[in-house]
């Protein structure tokens, strides 16, 4: 859970890292643009993040949300968003639009994340749990280079794999390794900022550094070079 308020007299643009996650944002006050879809206010429906976007938020907005793991926004949605969609009235099964209006009239950031909170844990329950084999497959696909191997690990086949994931995730396994792979790149360069490049893109298991390079622009919109001098 989050929340937000912009106080810059210009407008604020921000970096989205592809995660896996889905997520809703209440958007209290102001326009919001998400991947080049401008939203008024209301309650906004994030599809699962697989490739890096921008998000720019107006002088004065006021934002509250909620991020979901791999997996967890379909255990309670039980569906996949294509792009970010306000969600109408109509639309609402699960009652965003009560712990929106309560959001309106919070004063801060802190009383707004800690009512969703509480909203959250009364009211937001998954409609289907999230299957143990797919919770092993998430646990252990960083660990594995191929589907075969992890297939071999989990009991399960690689059919059965593809299917939970794209199911579940909205992603393939593939997909998602390569997510992982970039962030635990990212996190390696974050703390090594004299170690060769190319090494590390070896390290990591990239065909050369030019092809880490164009994974790290996908998956998270920098540089490998920019993160070493961060």
């Amino acid at each position: 859970m989050w929340s937000a308020s912009v106080i810059q007299a210009s407008p604020l643009e921000k970096t989205l890292h592809a995660d896996a996650g889905s997520g809703v944002i209440f958007n209290l006050s102001g326009e919001v643009t998400i991947d080049n879809e401008t939203l008024t206010e209301g309650v906004i429906m994030l599809p699962v993040k697989s490739k890096a976007g921008n998000v720019l938020f107006t002088s004065g907005a006021k934002l509250a949300g909620i991020r979901f793991h791999p997996a967890a926004g379909y255990s309670v949605m039980m569906q996949h968003y294509d792009k970010p969609t306000l969600l109408t009235p109509e639309q609402d099964h699960h009652s965003f639009y009560q712990i929106y209006s309560e959001l309106r009239i919070k004063k801060d950031n802190k009383s707004r994340v800690k009512a969703i909170y509480q909203w959250a844990a009364h009211t937001l329950k998954a409609v289907n749990t999230i299957p143990d084999s797919l919770e092993q497959a998430l646990k252990l696909i960083g660990q594995v280079e191929t589907l075969a191997a992890l297939s071999a690990q989990i009991n399960m086949s690689q059919r059965q794999i593809e299917r939970h994931f794209r199911l579940w995730l909205g992603i393939t396994p593939k997909h998602y390794q390569r997510i992982l792979r970039a962030k635990a790149a990212i996190d390696f360069l974050r703390t090594h900022s004299k170690a060769n490049l190319a090494e590390v893109a070896f390290l990591f298991g990239y065909s050369d550094q030019a092809h880490m390079t164009r994974e790290f622009h996908q998956i998270a919109c920098v540089t490998p070079g920019r993160i070493k001098l961060s």
